[in-house]
């Protein structure tokens, strides 16, 4: 059991991330990323687990998190500590979040701006990082996959501080990481054989990538185990059409070659085809029990993780 007397590092200890806006994450101190189903977890904290007991066995205590039912707080520790500690029991566990993020290079793409601070990526990191300090900060438990050609790096989900800190840097450092391919399928199946404990998965991919039915079909492995899988499809508005213009020379981002044309003799077919790509991705995900967003990089990512939170608690 955990004593009530227990003194957690700070998370100030720790240099934040550059992208972590901690002045404008303080709107989100009283909104909780909810899961939609009962979860596993290692230990107590405020979902409720799969796992039946005595749903008034008192477990342990947990620190009381503005916005609580003030009839959990355990008055007597209050007095004893003047901290404020609400008292958790057998049907209670922490959350276990996975962030998946993909590092191929089509990630890279910023428009014609070609400022890499308008790219898919940088937004991805924003807003991963935002989420990963939503989960933390619920005293949850968050962890990072990076996958392009394959899984590139796992980082199993903690919840310290310093192991906060660590998730948020790899993430910080991922422009000098893409890679030419993207094996999203192979990067899943490793990342399935390799996390045993069911729990959340949180997706984020541009999806672009010559066969989504496997990709997909991974991805039910995970919900054939009972995983939480949510599928937040990143979009740039430039991809959505081509520019105005008489002649234009396109260059793959994942050794595609190059391609030198008139826009508007292939616009509506392209466009099309976007459409096409998005709508297939959307109808796999939720074919396969997937909770699925599609996330322009053109709305602030504080708008979409507000947006997101609320529909989740809502």
């Amino acid at each position: 059991m955990v004593s009530p007397q227990r003194d957690a590092a700070a998370a100030g200890s720790f240099p934040p991330s550059r992208f972590l806006d901690l002045r404008a994450l303080s709107w989100f101190a009283h909104m909780r990323f909810a899961p939609r189903q009962r979860i596993e977890g290692s230990y107590s904290g405020r979902h409720r687990s799969r796992q039946r007991g005595g749903s008034a066995e008192f477990v342990d205590y947990r620190e009381y998190a503005p916005g609580e039912d003030l009839r959990r707080v355990d008055w007597k520790v209050l007095g004893r500590t003047a901290r404020m500690y609400v008292r958790l029991f057998q049907d209670e566990t922490n959350l276990r979040c996975t962030l998946l993020l993909d590092t191929s290079r089509s990630m890279a793409f910023a428009g014609e701006s070609q400022d890499p601070r308008q790219s898919k990526l940088a937004y991805v990191q924003y807003l991963a990082t935002a989420m990963s300090h939503v989960i933390a900060s619920q005293r949850d438990q968050v962890g990072l996959a990076l996958m392009s050609k394959g899984l590139v790096e796992m980082v199993t989900p903690g919840g310290t501080p310093s192991h906060v800190w660590r998730l948020q840097e790899t993430i910080a450092k991922l422009e000098g990481r893409l890679t030419a391919q993207s094996e999203l399928a192979a990067a899943l199946r490793e990342l399935f054989e390799r996390l045993t404990r069911r729990g959340v998965l949180i997706i984020m991919s541009d999806f672009l990538v010559d066969d989504l039915d496997s990709v997909f079909a991974n991805i039910r492995l995970f919900r054939h185990r009972r995983w939480e899988v949510i599928v937040l499809h990143v979009v740039h508005p430039q991809e959505e059409r081509l520019p105005v213009g008489l002649a234009y020379r396109f260059q793959g981002m994942e050794d595609d070659g190059q391609v030198d044309c008139s826009p508007r003799d292939i616009a509506s077919a392209y466009e099309r085809a976007f459409e096409n790509h998005a709508a297939a991705v959307r109808a796999q995900s939720l074919a396969a029990g997937c909770d699925y967003r599609r996330v322009s990089t053109g709305i602030s990512y504080l708008k979409t993780l507000s947006d997101f939170l609320v529909e989740r608690t809502g």
